[in-house]
């Protein structure tokens, strides 16, 4: 099966605003500080399925984004998703309580301590370095382990598990 998806992350006095997923029972984001977004309706583009998400979950309309990168996830469950990352750092508008978690601005610096997916810690890196537009290939063992990355279509050396929670990550 394949889905198509968009999140981003917006930027605010060196924070971004994270969304802790404890909402929904079946979640496959469940207890996971993520990004906000969504899946795509019925013929969206992606600027338009992330300005209707971040709409949503936040209340928020975007006034200042940029298309970051594309993202594969492979779950190793028989779904594959491909999803537009998206930051943001203009926005109007009163924040409204979201029905998916609680949505808290986060220093960027302490983003790799919550517990997020170990790809996730990939691309926050990319963010930092202000890379241009990139394509990422993370391939999970079905479950939380990270088993296979690719960048631009090359292969990755993997950190160690250690590493994924350390500063070293965010080392060129």
């Amino acid at each position: 099966m394949m889905r198509l998806s968009t999140l981003c992350y917006i930027e605010k006095d060196g924070c971004y605003l994270m969304l802790h997923r404890t909402v929904k029972k079946d979640d496959v984001n469940k207890d996971k500080w993520i990004g906000v977004g969504g899946h795509f309706e019925a013929d969206e583009s992606p600027e338009e399925c992330v300005l209707r998400e971040v709409k949503e979950e936040t209340g928020y309309t975007l006034t200042s984004y940029v298309q970051r990168g594309i993202v594969t996830f492979i779950s190793g469950g028989g779904v594959t998703e491909y999803m537009f990352l998206f930051t943001a750092d203009g926005f109007t508008g009163d924040p409204i309580v979201c029905d998916e978690g609680e949505l808290e601005w986060v220093d960027k610096d302490a983003v790799l301590e919550l517990n997020i997916w170990e790809g996730d810690k990939i691309f926050f890196r990319l963010l930092r370095e202000q890379r241009g537009h990139f394509s990422l290939k993370l391939v999970y063992d079905g479950g939380d382990k990270l088993i296979e990355a690719a960048l631009d279509g090359h292969p990755m050396e993997l950190p160690e598990r250690s590493l994924l929670k350390s500063d070293d990550l965010w080392a060129g």
